[in-house]
């Protein structure tokens, strides 16, 4: 069973059952990881800019917390599918 990197409409988390890496949902789910990773990439390098600027503002700091925060659940998420136990579960 795969972790997908997106969950059902009700919040849980949605797997993927199948040992073909090349199925349609396999490679949806690839793309959506390296996407995912991607974004999270551009998240840190947003982040410690805001962080590094002192006169950022309460907004800015909270907007880039939050982006990090989500960025993270991502890449916990997908280090999971992987199969890296987290210990977060």
């Amino acid at each position: 069973m795969r972790l997908l990197p997106w969950t059902g409409s009700d919040g849980k988390p949605c797997y993927l059952s199948t040992d073909d890496p090349d199925s349609l949902i396999s490679r949806l789910a690839d793309d959506l990881e390296a996407a995912q990773l991607a974004s999270a990439e551009q998240v840190v390098a947003g982040a410690g800019a805001v962080l590094n600027d002192p006169k950022a503002g309460e907004r800015a700091v909270r907007f880039a917390l939050t982006r990090a925060v989500e960025s993270l659940g991502d890449v916990l998420r997908v280090a999971v599918s992987r199969g890296g136990d987290t210990g977060a579960r």
